[in-house]
């Protein structure tokens, strides 16, 4: 794990396969991981699990979060991200399909970075995650990133 990666936090496949295609077509040479749910993410970020025996660095530049995952929901996933010191500044965007108000407020109340409802339009769509990873990865100052160490 390293501060060149971009953690995207998807369980659907399709909108795996058009975020990445949108963040490289912005020529952003960043390492994108993508997990199916919000265990794995956990894990993954905390290097716990099937990720126990990977040698923690840092953390990801960047999250993309979706909200509605299986096992472990995209708003339990920013909660525990907030509530630990190592990731408490973590950036996280959450990225959506879901028009829901109270998701908007939920993840603003966590302190998401952003809050970015998938378009439907796939045009629409690509530019928005572009112009996000333009933003956070390449203009957007912030402290360096924490090393995980396993509590």
């Amino acid at each position: 794990m390293s501060n060149k990666t971009i953690l995207l936090v998807e369980d659907n496949p399709d909108d795996v396969t058009l975020t990445v295609k949108a963040l490289n077509k912005s020529h952003i040479s960043y390492h994108i991981v993508a997990v199916g749910d919000g265990v794995e993410a956990l894990d993954y970020l905390f290097s716990t699990g099937k990720y126990a025996d990977q040698q923690p660095a840092g953390l990801p530049a960047l999250v993309l979060l979706d909200l509605s995952l299986p096992r472990l929901s995209g708003l339990e996933v920013l909660q525990r991200l907030r509530g630990d010191d190592r990731t408490r500044h973590l950036p996280v965007i959450v990225l959506t399909s879901s028009g829901k108000e109270k998701d908007l407020v939920d993840s603003q109340d966590l302190r998401a970075n952003g809050y970015i409802r998938k378009p439907v339009e796939l045009a629409t769509f690509v530019e928005a995650v572009q112009e996000l990873g333009l933003f956070w990865l390449l203009t957007n100052e912030r402290h360096p990133p924490k090393t995980v160490q396993n509590k």
